[in-house]
């Protein structure tokens, strides 16, 4: 365990802010007396030395911000999906190869980052989550975005530096996603559908580093229709 004295510095700040932050700290496990402040609404115990969440992560239902990277983490408790009122969940940098189930029970979540862990999978089940803005998935080992996404609500989408090889077509469908980064991956050019580049809200479309040169998709039948989408949104800003 970390330094008890700070500890207890960082809980009776913790109830007057309602933000418990123990950064760097050498943790091996969540001090037992953070779980009797259940007001918190800020959690940040990163670049600690966390092999586990307990299943009372639950007891924190005002909670807004989770931020736990660069632990150690296989797993998450299934109960972590009870916190109904989280809007940013932050997990990069872990060992973590699956997650709960019941994620999509997160409704309130908007950002969500999973980068550089070991999962193997599209998480599909944040398909149901209205809110999600931002999603990092990010240095995994992820190899398709399988079928079913399309009511996906997020706007950013990070899978660079994954093991892609398939990405469904029903990207095209996604309501709100305007970026999408597939950088570094092992797609092929007939993976980047004329669906994906002509129907699809995408206006940023990043894929650098793939099994095809850029070239070549700049050649794609439909590429015109996705550079109005891009030129558009640039002179917004």
């Amino acid at each position: 365990m970390g330094n008890k004295q700070s500890v207890k510095s960082h809980l009776e700040n913790s109830q007057r802010t309602g933000v418990f932050q123990l950064t760097k700290a050498k943790l091996n496990e969540i001090p037992s007396d953070v779980f009797r402040v259940t007001t918190l609404r800020t959690i940040d115990l990163s670049t600690n030395h966390l092999k586990t969440i307990p299943t009372n992560i639950a007891n924190f239902i005002n909670l807004r911000t989770l931020i736990l990277d660069e632990n150690l983490l296989t797993q998450l408790p299934e109960e972590i999906c009870r916190l109904t009122k989280l809007e940013t969940l932050s997990l990069a940098s872990n060992q973590l190869q699956t997650l709960p189930k019941m994620l999509g029970d997160l409704r309130s979540l908007r950002s969500l980052n999973l980068s550089n862990n070991r999962l193997q999978k599209f998480p599909i089940e944040l398909r149901t989550i209205r809110q999600l803005d931002f999603i990092d998935l990010s240095k995994n080992k992820i190899t398709e975005i399988p079928d079913g996404i399309g009511d996906m609500q997020a706007h950013e989408i990070n899978l660079n530096q994954n093991q892609l090889e398939k990405i469904s077509d029903d990207l095209s469908q996604c309501p709100r996603l305007k970026v999408l980064r597939l950088e570094e991956n092992c797609l092929r050019l007939d993976e980047i559908t004329r669906s994906i580049l002509s129907e699809s809200q995408i206006s940023l479309l990043a894929v650098d580093g793939n099994l095809f040169d850029i070239k070549q998709l700049r050649d794609h039948p439909a590429y015109d229709q996705y550079m109005e989408r891009y030129t558009a949104t640039k002179k917004k800003i």
